[in-house]
């Protein structure tokens, strides 16, 4: 007998933000023709969702912030829909059948606004002075494309975005084609990896482009140029240190972006990082920020989490690469940046566990920290031969995929010919550092 088509899911099963994603489907693919006006704010087009049902449907939800909904159709069929918060749920004129392949279409216009939340304050689409950027770590993809929102589900990409000439636009991946017509161009990047929601990203600015070399590129505001070059000048060669620890830089491209406006903090995206004018002064006061965002590549992009509670393994190792890449550099030694922070305050007494922290201390400097203390105390259980060995069998093994720490610790074992349960149960699972 087989079982009646059932709505999809809107929770995702997620640790901490189970209302972020939905069950029923696993997405293939996003189809994005966009348009952007920054004058007015404006966002407006279609988004083509190719998904795969894991259960039979009778209908599906997709996370999406409140826009004007102009059409919704599955299958090229209009459908019935209803939109209250961030759930778009829709039911197609005929039920899915479990392992069938299908598409929805949603066309939508509206004024763009970054999603507040009191954890982590403004994520998404955000306006700058002139233009605008993505920062959706980790849930503000929704705030400009319908999605199924969480980073286990990790899809290919194209995006087409229109906006007036004077602008460029930088979004994840590869820029396959500009279109020009009276006063605008459309700008054209294919995704082919599988890549989480979050990572998804879209720059809007007037800027100069710069090859770095065939991998590297830095958009930047004119004004801004000669100090970004100094400051991001070492980027090729950061690339290829990195890629003697952690193995091939895992995609084609890497696109730096330098905002005119200030920004708190730099924010990682799939083949891209996104700086603000106050990270560049010429003197590379930032070069450790420019080595954790291009670190994220490997961990974080390439190996993504499969569920939040994981993030130390995007934090933790990207920190790690900060200090590994201080005693190349001739800075600071790892082992003397482990020290000065194992004595910080915020490693320090009873905190949040490393490798389940807690949905308020995702970002915190215990999980950040300490992650790459973790990790320094597993090289020096292992000897570097074997340690790197790992994270390039870690990152190969891996790639483009999902991961958890159980995964991690598993393969650890594995490299070290021994269990290491008490060791990383020491480090990641209780609520106080070992000396």
């Amino acid at each position: 007998m087989n079982a009646s088509p059932s709505p999809g899911a809107d929770v995702s099963g997620d640790a901490y933000l189970p209302a972020h994603g939905n069950g029923g489907y696993r997405v293939l693919r996003y189809d994005l023709d966009l348009e952007y006006r920054p004058a007015a704010n404006r966002l407006s087009g279609t988004a083509r969702i190719t998904a795969v049902a894991t259960q039979p449907l009778s209908g599906l939800v997709l996370d999406f912030e409140p826009y004007k909904l102009n059409r919704v159709q599955v299958q090229g069929v209009n459908a019935r829909y209803t939109h209250r918060g961030h759930k778009l749920r829709v039911k197609p004129a005929r039920s899915i059948a479990e392992g069938a392949e299908f598409v929805v279409d949603i066309r939508y216009a509206g004024n763009p606004a970054p999603l507040n939340s009191p954890e982590w304050g403004d994520v998404g689409w955000d306006e700058l002075t002139d233009g605008a950027l993505v920062a959706s770590q980790p849930v503000g993809a929704p705030s400009w494309f319908p999605c199924n929102d969480h980073p286990s589900d990790k899809a290919a990409y194209r995006l087409s975005m229109k906006v007036p000439a004077p602008y460029t636009v930088v979004a994840t991946g590869r820029l396959v084609d500009t279109r020009r017509s009276a006063g605008a161009t459309t700008w054209v990047f294919e995704r082919d990896e599988p890549s989480a929601t979050y990572l998804m990203s879209v720059q809007i600015g007037q800027y100069v482009e710069v090859a770095l070399d065939d991998v590297a590129r830095i958009f930047v505001p004119p004004r801004l140029r000669d100090n970004a070059l100094f400051d991001f000048g070492r980027q090729p060669q950061i690339r290829r240190t990195l890629e003697d620890w952690f193995g091939p830089y895992p995609f084609d491209e890497y696109a730096v972006v330098v905002t005119d406006d200030e920004l708190d903090d730099p924010i990682e995206a799939q083949g891209m990082a996104v700086f603000g004018a106050g990270h560049v002064d010429g003197l590379r006061t930032h070069e450790r920020l420019v080595v954790h965002e291009f670190a994220h590549q490997w961990f974080g992009n390439s190996l993504t989490v499969a569920d939040w509670k994981h993030i130390w393994l995007n934090e933790g190792f990207a920190t790690y690469a900060e200090w590994l890449w201080s005693e190349a550099a001739g800075g600071e030694t790892a082992d003397e940046l482990a020290r000065r922070w194992r004595a910080e305050p915020a490693q320090q007494g009873v905190g949040p566990r490393i490798g389940d922290p807690g949905v308020r201390d995702m970002f915190s400097q215990r999980v950040y920290k300490g992650g790459a203390l973790t990790l320094h105390a597993l090289r020096g259980q292992l000897g570097d031969e074997t340690f790197f060995a790992l994270l390039r069998d870690w990152t190969s093994t891996h790639r483009h995929g999902t991961v958890t720490t159980a995964d991690f610790t598993a393969l650890a074992a594995h490299h070290a010919g021994r269990p290491l349960d008490t060791f990383f149960t020491t480090w990641l699972d209780t609520d106080t550092l070992p000396a």
